[in-house]
């Protein structure tokens, strides 16, 4: 195997080190040919100032071989390493390192000086840089660039707070796994009438494999918010695309008006056809689930020309002249009978593979009863009959599905859902017009997102043809 296959391993390590709010550092040791040990940056997670992605692979590579010498092995690294991480390399005897981005400020291996070269270590190891340094340097420099957009961006988040409506303290979200990306907020749109919405903008690194340059629109649903989408969004940055995903008024880090009265399907999907105005967000796959289908699936009718694809996963019209499923009027039920339910507890019954951590970031928003008037608002707002709010749009909606739709479609089907699952989304395959046959995920629930990895690669996939 070639020098860019193992430091494209590496790279992954990197994506994952992003992925926890680390500096995205990654480093893999490989013995004969063979991957024995891998390790990604964790001193803030680990609160360790020796956990750099290269000691992580040496304590993994010694254990494994029950050995600190490391005579025939070799390290690929994403950047240089610096001075510590150097020294242990040399005292591993490590037959090779391998890096890709120099670093000017304290890189060990050539930048600011050069351990290697040093011939009064009584050991000498091979070195080789610049393998993937373009790729490798543009992560990190995507990631800085964040952190100091981080202070730029607060001097625009200082809204005022409308007297009817509440704000989720921005330390709840610190730390969140998973989650690394920074907010974007907005405030005048017409229909939010100054309260502040939080919506991710993220764009991908490159337009690779002919992506065509998407932006994949991600819309929550209820009792979700964006970090929904957290499994899906590297498989779609990763591919060059762009992704935009809100949090609806109510949910998230957006304001949450006191009064369960405000939320309507008007006044929601307005917000969500002005947003896509103001950003100007075009050549669309249209990402939807639960409510971010049944407000989401009326957008496209509004302005087809900016639409190109549908990822549809568990979800429904709410046409007003099709009755509820049982499934979802037992969950109406549920929640009027316990307005305060555990958003967590809810998650980790439907998802055991999610961890803890992660459960009780689907808490963190709604931290006290008053910020749960969408919680309790959004279970009746599904249109029932044919005068609901939001029935007749979402018939015109299910007539230009059927007939006036022209692009791409790709539905995924959480099979364990009781709500929406496999028998309602056939017939909403049965709706659109050229829908193929789903794929069906046997061990998925209503929050088909939580198993989103392998549905977003297979989108990027069948959106790319």
């Amino acid at each position: 195997m070639s020098d860019e296959i193992y430091m494209r391993l590496a790279l992954a390590q990197a994506h994952a080190a992003a992925a926890a709010s680390e500096v995205p550092v990654g480093a893999v040791v490989v013995r004969r040919g063979e991957v024995i040990a891998t390790g990604r940056n964790a001193p803030v997670e680990g609160h360790d100032p020796t956990a750099h992605a290269e000691m992580a692979a040496l304590r993994g590579a010694a254990q494994a071989l029950g050995n600190y010498r490391l005579d025939d092995c070799e390290l690929f690294v994403t950047l240089e390493p610096c001075a510590m991480c150097s020294g242990a390399m040399l005292h591993a005897r490590l037959k090779r390192v391998v890096f890709g981005a120099p670093d000017p400020k304290t890189g060990a291996a050539g930048s600011v000086i050069n351990l290697f070269a040093n011939p009064q270590l009584n050991h000498q190891t091979q070195l080789h840089g610049g393998v993937l340094a373009d790729e490798c340097g543009a992560m990190l420099q995507a990631f800085f660039q964040q952190r100091r957009g981080v202070q730029r961006q607060e001097t625009k988040m200082n809204y005022p707070l409308r007297d009817d409506a509440l704000r989720t303290p921005d330390s709840v979200f610190d730390g969140l796994p998973g989650y690394p990306w920074l907010p974007n907020y907005i405030s005048d749109l017409p229909a939010l009438g100054g309260l502040r919405m939080h919506y991710l903008d993220e764009a991908g690194q490159g337009d690779k494999g002919g992506s065509g340059g998407l932006t994949f629109l991600c819309l929550h649903g209820n009792p979700a918010w964006s970090y929904l989408y957290r499994k899906m969004m590297p498989v779609f940055l990763a591919a060059g695309h762009r992704v935009v995903a809100p949090d609806l008024i109510g949910f998230g880090k957006s304001d949450k008006p006191k009064k369960d009265s405000f939320h309507s399907f008007t006044r929601h999907r307005q917000i969500l056809l002005e947003l896509v105005e103001q950003l100007d967000i075009k050549n669309v796959v249209l990402v939807v689930q639960d409510w971010g289908g049944l407000l989401g699936l009326t957008l496209p009718m509004a302005a087809p020309q900016r639409y190109r694809g549908l990822l549809v996963m568990n979800t429904a019209l709410g046409t007003g002249d099709v009755p509820l499923s049982p499934g979802f009027m037992a969950w109406r039920e549920m929640c009027a009978k316990n307005p305060e339910f555990d958003v967590a507890r809810l998650f980790a019954r439907g998802n055991p593979q999610m961890s803890a951590e992660e459960c009780a970031a689907y808490n963190a928003p709604f931290p006290d009863k008053g910020h749960r008037a969408a919680l309790r608002a959004f279970p009746a707002m599904v249109p029932e009959f044919k005068d609901s709010d939001g029935a007749e749009i979402s018939r015109e909606a299910r007539s230009f599905w059927r007939e006036r739709w022209s692009g791409q479609t790709l539905m995924a089907i959480g099979a364990q859902d009781p709500v929406l699952g496999e028998p309602v989304m056939r017939g909403l395959q049965a709706l659109i017009r050229g829908s193929g046959e789903p794929m069906v995920l046997p061990q998925a629930g209503h929050f088909v997102q939580e198993h989103g990895e392998q549905v977003a690669q297979n989108a990027v996939l069948h959106f790319r043809a």
